[in-house]
């Protein structure tokens, strides 16, 4: 049986109407600690999020989307987070925000292989 760690992960909400409190699941972020692991992946369902909200600014949207895996990632697209540790990086995006791109809260488990968590994930709360 392979080492299993503990790992932290968030959903990443898309809540267009802040005031109505609905939203949809375009993401996951999830931070291993014990294998300095952290990582984003995200999907837009387009279409649910226009039923949410016809004027909802998708081009905004992805972009937000994609600056939350940029974050992970690491390197130049990660802007002055790429120096920050992958814990720092990981509290710093499930921070509560208002905005329209959120987290959501954070829940625990176990893996010994965090990037396919991230996918499985991926496939179980968002897909």
């Amino acid at each position: 049986m392979s080492v299993r760690d503990v790992y932290e992960y968030a959903l990443v909400r898309v809540v267009p109407r802040v005031e109505r409190g609905e939203c949809c699941n375009a993401g996951v972020i999830v931070y291993c600690r014990a294998q300095s692991f952290i990582g984003a992946r995200t999907h837009l369902d387009e279409a649910r999020l226009l039923a949410l909200d016809p004027a909802a600014d998708l081009v905004g949207v992805r972009a937000a989307l994609a600056a939350v895996e940029s974050l992970c990632d690491g390197g130049a697209g990660a802007g002055q987070a790429a120096g920050d540790d992958p814990g720092r990086r990981f509290r710093w995006l499930i921070a509560p925000r208002s905005t329209v791109v959120q987290p959501g809260p954070v829940h625990t488990g176990l893996t010994a292989d965090p990037k396919a968590e991230t996918e499985r994930l991926l496939d179980l709360l968002v897909r």
